[in-house]
């Protein structure tokens, strides 16, 4: 399960690292970052396989075009890995419509009793990393207007995730952000080319249990509040 990120670069920081450009006109209609607690129907920079140069802006909470309407969207934030090809709604976007969504970092819960511990995870060794995506686009019928939104692939956690939880998205190195948005490379190259990120290269800590309220978006929501983070040398220790 992914349902919370966060996004805190600056335009220019996110075009640097994955060499592409956003539209200007998007950034100024939705105005997305920094964002400390990116939720469900918030809008998400996304890379797209025909357009890997440009960033454009989709919706969290994939609306695939035959939907009646946006509210199965709120069902579709993730996608497991290992039942893409038997889902409808997922099998189709494999082959043309593979995406990225750029992070800096995502948040996970620790159950603690009746309680749940909030973690803020990111990546060792890439200060901005991306997680494999599908996307789709739906036209509402009422105006004709067209929707484009995506689903984040999750996939079994690796031994660092598991001591919080037992799934985890499917985080990319940087060859692997080539792979997945190669049009040449075929649904199953590519579906086995996504592997569970190293744990040494992981890492988390204990965050504000604000971050529970998807109207919170202060910088204080990725501030350590405590001062004994979860890393791999912690491991053993679960």
């Amino acid at each position: 399960m992914c349902g919370r990120s966060s996004l805190t670069k600056t335009e220019k920081e996110i075009e640097a690292r994955f060499n592409a450009t956003f539209y200007s006109e998007e950034l100024e209609r939705y105005n997305p970052l920094p964002n400390y607690n990116v939720a469900p129907t918030n809008m998400m920079p996304s890379i797209i396989m025909d357009e890997p140069t440009i960033i454009h802006l989709y919706r969290w909470g994939l609306v695939p075009s035959w939907a009646k309407d946006t509210k199965i969207g709120h069902t579709m934030i993730n996608a497991r890995l290992e039942s893409l090809q038997e889902k409808p709604a997922f099998k189709r976007l494999i082959s043309r419509q593979r995406c990225i969504l750029p992070l800096d970092g995502f948040y996970e819960w620790k159950s603690d009793g009746k309680s749940k511990i909030p973690y803020r995870i990111q990546t060792a060794d890439q200060d901005i990393f991306s997680v494999a995506g599908l996307y789709d686009q739906w036209k509402d019928p009422s105006n004709g207007q067209m929707l484009h939104s995506f689903t984040i692939i999750t996939l079994a956690a690796n031994a660092f995730m598991a001591q919080i939880h037992d799934r985890m998205p499917a985080i990319l190195n940087k060859q692997m952000e080539i792979q997945w948005l190669d049009a040449d490379l075929s649904p199953t190259a590519a579906l086995e080319a996504l592997q569970a990120y190293p744990s040494d290269a992981m890492t988390m800590y204990r965050v504000s249990d604000k971050v529970n309220n998807v109207r919170e978006r202060g910088a204080e929501l990725i501030e350590l509040v405590d001062d004994k983070p979860l890393g791999p040398q912690q491991l053993s220790l679960f």
